[in-house]
């Protein structure tokens, strides 16, 4: 490290890729919501100091070396591991997904404070989910709030076409709900009803305390979560493999 300019920050381990035989290329949201890509030297290594640093889902405390390519794990320290992901296929699915999310919505280029903690507080929900309704909720709510804040957020007061508040389809592709006049000219346009309307409102609008509170029937969740993939995967134009296997579980 002898010569390397060095700098610290709090960030979210979101991706993790093999690198040789005992080093892992990190992909990183930063506090300012940066994302960062560093190699961690031996973090592959079993009983290595660096491998429990840098699980997926890990808030750690790094400091980094400026590299050519890709920057370096100089030091790293946990400030929060997550503990109550690790073990449990459904939150574990949940939390990837989030990270998913995440990664196609933070650049390296920008930094936007507003990402760090939103994620930070969304994966602390997966933890708090008493049951799969609510760890649903948790999921759609963070992929609309990271969205909508993105500039991807859905009209929902009125036809996305000629505004009527008489709206009965949503249509992830027109961007939100749709009057029964105007879904007849749009292909994929799917029903929708008031209460689901009030959903998503709700999903963008309230807190992860308020939703882990709120009665939801698995019905609802269901397909709040695949409409939040749905949302998601057009509006970044990618395919969400850590989601889809999350609505498969």
């Amino acid at each position: 490290m002898a010569g390397r300019r060095t700098y610290r920050t709090n960030a979210i381990v979101l991706d993790r890729t093999k690198l040789g035989e005992q080093d892992l290329i990190l992909t990183l949201l930063a506090q300012s919501g940066r994302q960062i890509r560093a190699v961690g030297k031996g973090a592959r290594k079993p009983g290595g100091r660096l491998a429990a640093r840098v699980d997926l889902f890990s808030q750690t405390d790094f400091l980094l070396a400026h590299g050519r390519n890709l920057d370096v794990v100089a030091e790293a320290s946990l400030v929060q591991p997550h503990e109550g992901l690790r073990g449990d296929l459904s939150r574990v699915s949940a939390a990837s997904a989030m990270c998913e999310v995440a990664r196609l919505t933070c650049y390296e280029d920008m930094d936007d404070p507003f990402l760090y903690p939103l994620l930070s507080r969304a994966l602390g929900a997966c933890e708090e989910a008493a049951d799969q309704q609510h760890l649903d909720l948790s999921l759609a709510a963070y992929a609309f709030k990271a969205l909508a804040h993105g500039g991807w957020r859905p009209e929902l007061t009125g036809c996305v076409s000629c505004g009527d508040r008489a709206v009965s389809r949503f249509s992830v592709a027109a961007g939100g709900v749709l009057c029964e006049s105007c879904a007849k000219g749009i292909a994929g346009a799917e029903p929708i009803t008031p209460s689901q309307v009030a959903w998503v409102a709700a999903l963008i609008g309230s807190t992860f305390d308020q939703l882990l509170q709120a009665q939801v029937d698995l019905e609802t969740s269901t397909f709040l979560v695949s409409l939040a993939h749905r949302w998601a995967a057009t509006h970044l134009e990618a395919r969400l493999r850590a989601f889809e296997f999350m609505l498969s579980v």
